[in-house]
């Protein structure tokens, strides 16, 4: 397994457009059936989980879907979805693996750039290959292969999406394997999306002829959008009390905006009116005086500061805000009037003043800053920024302001909307891999400030364990490995959580830490040491990993504190029948070197004569585990009796 490999397998949103009309990208979370965002004190696999379960609701079946399904059915099967863009081959990849719920194993997403696969009965994978070019697609290939003999021998399934309009460079070796599917109705899809929500439809109503050319032309995820937009219409109670109302104006809302947008911005021309319709847009649902303060801010940056000599003179704000038919609630909120309007300003100002881009980045990094803002606010800021900048093409913007709004903002360190921004590039389909390789180039470079390091933390601990498990951890170990403060301790705190989430990540963890215990041997000592401790684990006892870590541990003789976990296993074995192997595993680790067999006498001895809490764990329960150690290590010694008895222990035991 190399440092960037490894993935758990979500449904990331990625800019497509096909067909008339403007685009709108709404990029979500790794969500579960709650719709929201996973926060720290959530399980991310259990999230993903869930979110394949809403996933699964939604879901309509493509033309010859029912093909793939007869296929994966058996183990050790390949199967490789071909067909045009939009008609649901990710999803249909997703669901296909997923309806074998009853399936023991992991659920996986592969990385393009992966050329290894450990793979076990029952486990399922799935490789994304929609977005490769003709190079990448011809590279991968020898990588699918490869898979294959690994999927078959070991009894597990995997599913490839394959690049639309590639089909002539698909490797004849493989085109037995491929499904073409074909895209399902539109009608279908919406109408499920519907029913899924709540909203109650007649069939007929589907057949407007304003919805006629979405339904049959518009990509799947677009179609998905538009039953957003139909909710989002129902649940504003401003677009009227009944279907055809809230379809039509969510049909606008996808259709109509860029035209509508690109007029105004045509008819006002000054700088002040465009910075406050794009501010007004940035900060939708903010306060006026944040929008106020932000248009300013706009201005300052772009170099058209207005004159204030006679500001007295000027139309006032709300005159301002008037003249460009943005609306002020009673609680002096900023909106606009029609649904989705200021998603189409911000797409018309990313999309045709290229030149401003950059300037934008840094006026969006300070507005993050403006104290009228509230967290929510914030929130909203970073994700409407991050729309932008992924499907203008400069995710390298939002990797730009995560770090500087943890090592220079003037007033407090913004680590919720750093985290945030991360986390967004991380979901996304096209650009999650130069995300995860950056928060690799981060946490192995020589600087990095205490702030930003707890923000990576739980970035890879939530956001990417969420989706990539394996390179969550690589990035985890490289954070606490590092030198610093309370951030490192917390980095070494996640990096052992998500381990001990299965078997496979902590068989991963103990691997890398042998790895490389000559260049860095006291903290992966430390760390091998801290995995050792006999915590609940969601799986049995992993024996062979203990068992290799306490051989590592008892033989090295950099004199890292190991006496305190073997208690705690001493303990651990008296109270659960479960654990008793561990009198086996820990005096076979010593075997051969009678130094340390003896301070295993010794601090068992120790521990024989603690007097317990527990009115349960008696002192002579004590007593027999004891017994039960010490001949362990005689048999190791091979020497019948070690000096000394439970009585009259050794003292003088090495910390």
């Amino acid at each position: 397994m190399t440092d960037r490999g490894g993935t758990w397998v979500t449904d990331s949103q990625g800019p497509v457009h096909s067909g008339p009309g403007g685009q709108y990208n709404y990029l979500t979370y790794l969500v579960g059936a709650a719709g929201r965002p996973p926060d720290a004190g959530a399980d991310p696999l259990q999230v993903a989980v869930e979110h394949r379960q809403e996933l699964h609701r939604r879901f309509v079946p493509p033309r010859n879907y029912g093909d793939a399904v007869e296929r994966i059915a058996a183990p050790g099967t390949v199967v490789l979805l071909d067909g045009p863009r939009g008609s649901g081959r990710r999803t249909a990849a997703v669901m296909l693996l997923h309806q074998l719920r009853f399936t023991e194993g992991r659920f996986e997403e592969l990385a393009a750039e992966e050329s290894g696969l450990d793979a076990a009965p029952g486990d399922r994978f799935f490789l994304d290959l929609s977005n490769s070019t003709d190079d990448e697609y011809l590279t991968v290939q020898r990588n699918i292969a490869s898979y294959r003999a690994v999927v078959q021998d070991r009894g597990a399934r995997l599913v490839v999406v394959l690049p639309a309009g590639l089909e002539y460079l698909l490797d004849p070796e493989l085109v037995p394997l491929a499904v073409r599917l074909g895209r399902p109705r539109g009608g279908a899809v919406l109408g499920r999306h519907l029913r899924v929500d709540g909203i109650a439809f007649e069939p007929e109503q589907l057949a407007d002829p304003g919805l006629g050319e979405l339904l049959s032309r518009s990509p799947m995820r677009e179609l998905a959008r538009l039953a957003g937009m139909i909710r989002r219409a129902r649940d504003s109670g401003h677009y009227g009390a009944d279907f055809p109302s809230w379809c039509a104006e969510a049909t606008a809302a996808v259709t109509n905006r860029t035209g509508e947008v690109a007029r105004q911005v045509k008819t006002h021309r000054t700088a002040h009116e465009r910075a406050l319709l794009l501010t007004a847009a940035m900060l939708e649902g903010a306060s006026a005086d944040a929008v106020f303060h932000g248009t300013r801010g706009l201005l300052e940056r772009l170099g058209d500061e207005q004159n204030e000599t006679s500001r007295l003179t000027q139309p006032d704000f709300g005159e301002q805000l008037e003249a460009l038919h943005i609306k002020r609630s009673r609680e002096s909120r900023v909106g606009f009037q029609g649904l989705a309007y200021d998603g189409a300003v911000r797409t018309h100002f990313w999309a045709n003043f290229p030149d401003l881009r950059q300037d934008l980045r840094d006026w969006v990094g300070d507005c993050a800053g403006l104290p009228g803002l509230s967290a929510d606010d914030r929130r909203n800021l970073v994700v409407r920024f991050a729309e932008q900048c992924l499907a203008a093409g400069c995710p390298e913007h939002l990797c730009t302001l995560a770090e500087r709004w943890t090592c220079s903002m003037p007033l407090k360190p913004l680590r919720a909307e750093s985290a945030a921004a991360l986390e967004r590039g991380l979901s996304h389909e096209r650009y999650g891999a130069r995300f995860r390789s950056q928060i690799y180039d981060w946490v192995t470079a020589p600087r990095l400030s205490a702030d930003f390091a707890r923000v990576l933390t739980g970035v890879c601990l939530r956001a990417m364990a969420s989706t990539h498990p394996d390179q969550a951890l690589v990035r985890l170990h490289h954070l606490a490995l590092r030198r610093g403060g309370d951030e490192i301790g917390e980095a070494r705190v996640a990096l052992l959580e998500l381990a001990r989430r299965n078997r496979r990540l902590y068989r991963l963890l103990v691997d890398r830490l042998h790895a490389r215990l000559h260049t860095r041997p006291r903290p992966n000592l430390e760390l091998l040491n801290e995995l050792a401790e006999p915590t609940p684990l969601p799986f049995g006892p992993p024996w062979p990993e203990l068992a290799r870590s306490w051989r590592t541990l008892l033989t090295d003789r950099t004199a890292v504190n190991w006496a305190h976990s073997m208690r705690r296993w001493l303990t651990a074995a008296q109270e659960d029948e479960r654990c008793v192997p561990v009198l086996d595993i820990l005096p076979a680790a010593a075997s051969g070197r009678a130094d340390v067999l003896n301070r295993l006498y010794v601090i068992s001895c120790d521990w024989a004569q603690m007097h317990t809490v527990s009115q349960e764990l008696p002192r002579t329960t004590r007593a027999a585990i004891a017994a039960q150690f010490w001949q362990k290590i005689d048999s190791a010694q091979d020497a019948g009796t070690i000096d000394g008895t439970p009585d009259a222990p050794e003292s003088g035991e090495i910390q």
